[in-house]
């Protein structure tokens, strides 16, 4: 084990106190850069247990194994934690877009056997990388079509049916010894204002939440849900004063005492808007570990020692005034070494399951909706592609790519393509494609007034156009051909560019 110097630029707690220790254990902080920051394994040797991983600090497989050998080289039991849902939000294939199709494809084809497989490969690459800890799956019901941040990463909008699919992920992410975390408590479905932004609101009475929203969650508590992810979304049928994540009447009486969880609370991301903008991160800090929650998720923007030391701090003097009892700081951080203790010693499971590569794939292909709305001819010469572009939202994130035209370009030499948004896409996309036949591809087309007008002045120019959709598929099929994807992972596009010339 590397020894590292330890140093005292803080509020002068030595790194064997024991309140100093258990307040670093329930942060799970984020840092920049591909291989170990100095801070980072100087804290692990303080009582730091967790860490995570997002797209910035990946590169490779190879690279990600070797920066957690180096965090591990520090503590052997550490959880390494990455918001890796697959589909739309993957950090894993940041670069690439996912090998694997996300929940609502998974919906979509509505075999738990198929969303059991897909997760369980899925954690044998994380294992393979020395990740332990999975953000996902959403075990949202997706009962508003606009909702802007949670779409296509929900497995639908059939309760039961979520909560099938959300029990079976569960199980196969954690065959491989990956600890899942079923998000986000008590369900952020049915929002309009995504919680990276401001707080979300949800009004409906305690029966709809009852039936609709909590069903997927109990269904993952029964499949062993290693940890569940708090929602920083206002539900006044619950608490009318306080988010989940603030809120003892939705962490402590609903989810430990009335469903009957046992295991890892961690909160959404603090410095997200619904928190830090209303409550400040250190306050939230302190409410949330009050209210139930076990692990506080930091990092996602802010990603400095800076910041790990302010909330450290935070939670020690709210203990040492009162405002924090003792014995609940004490359990949080028992809650987060037990379940390090778990990851650690299921650390090998994923050897223990056949490798099944392809499976990302085939899934991909089995989700496809293809419906022939006109009559023009198959797709045999060089396309242009013109993908319309929205604003993606911040769980996304602008760095993945998507859509079809590099698997056209490679099946189709000299296939063309281009990015459109706003006023005038259509008629760029027109002028741009010249003669070529047109690939429209669009993102939740029903949430864009633009891109609908887009579509809709495309289609009255270029009948022959082929459609496919990338997000959710609520608007009416039309095109000459018309494909749904249920996502835009990267298998999406590569199953909907081979049924572009299929037909």
């Amino acid at each position: 084990m590397t020894t590292l110097t330890t140093t005292a630029s803080d509020s002068g707690s030595a790194a064997g106190d024991t309140l100093t220790r258990d307040a670093l254990a329930v942060l799970q902080p984020g840092f920049d850069g591909t291989t170990a920051p100095d801070w980072v394994r100087r804290r692990l040797g303080e009582g730091l247990a967790s860490v995570a991983l997002f797209g910035r600090n990946v590169v490779s497989e190879d690279q990600v194994t070797a920066l957690t050998a180096q965090l591990r080289a520090e503590r052997d039991d550490l959880l390494v934690a990455i918001d890796e849902e697959s589909g739309d939000v993957t950090r894993l294939d940041v670069r690439t877009g996912s090998a694997f199709p996300g929940n609502h494809a998974l919906g979509a084809v509505d075999d738990p056997a198929l969303t059991r497989a897909v997760a369980r490969e899925l954690g044998r690459r994380l294992s393979a990388c020395g990740v332990t800890f999975d953000w996902a799956p959403s075990a949202d019901v997706n009962a508003n079509p606009d909702n802007p941040v949670i779409g296509v990463r929900s497995f639908g909008a059939n309760t039961d049916l979520v909560a099938r699919h959300t029990a079976a992920w569960v199980e196969g992410l954690q065959s491989t010894g990956v600890a899942a975390c079923t998000k986000h408590f008590p369900g952020h479905g049915d929002t309009n204002v995504d919680s990276h932004h401001a707080l979300p609101r949800i009004d409906v009475d305690t029966d709809t939440l009852y039936a609709r929203e909590l069903p997927p969650f109990r269904a993952a508590v029964a499949a062993g849900t290693r940890a569940v992810m708090s929602a920083h979304i206002l539900v006044p049928a619950l608490d009318p004063d306080r988010p989940g994540t603030l809120s003892r009447r939705v962490l402590t009486e609903l989810l430990r005492e009335e469903l009957g969880y046992r295991g890892l609370i961690v909160t959404d991301g603090m410095e997200m808007r619904a928190i830090s903008g209303t409550y400040g991160m250190e306050q939230g800090v302190v409410l949330a570990i009050a209210a139930g929650a076990d692990a506080i998720c930091v990092g996602g923007g802010l990603c400095d020692e800076g910041t790990v030391l302010k909330l450290r701090d935070a939670l020690v003097a709210a203990v040492r005034s009162g405002e924090l009892p003792e014995e609940r700081l004490a359990d949080a951080a028992a809650r987060v070494r037990g379940l390090a203790a778990w990851t650690a010693a299921a650390r090998g499971a994923a050897a223990k399951t056949a490798p099944d590569p392809g499976i990302g794939l085939a899934a991909a292909r089995r989700a496809l909706t293809v419906t022939r709305t006109g009559t023009a001819a198959p797709v045999t010469e060089p396309v242009y592609v013109a993908r319309f572009d929205p604003v993606p939202n911040v769980a996304v994130g602008d760095q993945t790519p998507w859509g079809v035209a590099a698997e056209l370009e490679r099946l189709l030499p000299g296939t063309a393509s281009g990015s459109f948004t706003g006023d005038g896409a259509a008629a760029q996309a027109v002028a741009a494609a010249g003669t070529r036949r047109i690939v429209a591809v669009v993102r939740d087309e029903h949430r864009h007034d633009w891109m609908r007008s887009a579509l809709d002045t495309l289609l009255a120019a270029r009948p022959d156009t082929v459609v496919v959709e990338m997000g959710l598929p609520r608007a009416a099929p039309r095109g000459a051909l018309h494909i749904a994807t249920y996502g835009a992972a990267r298998v999406c596009g590569v199953a909907a560019a081979e049924a572009v010339i299929t037909g």
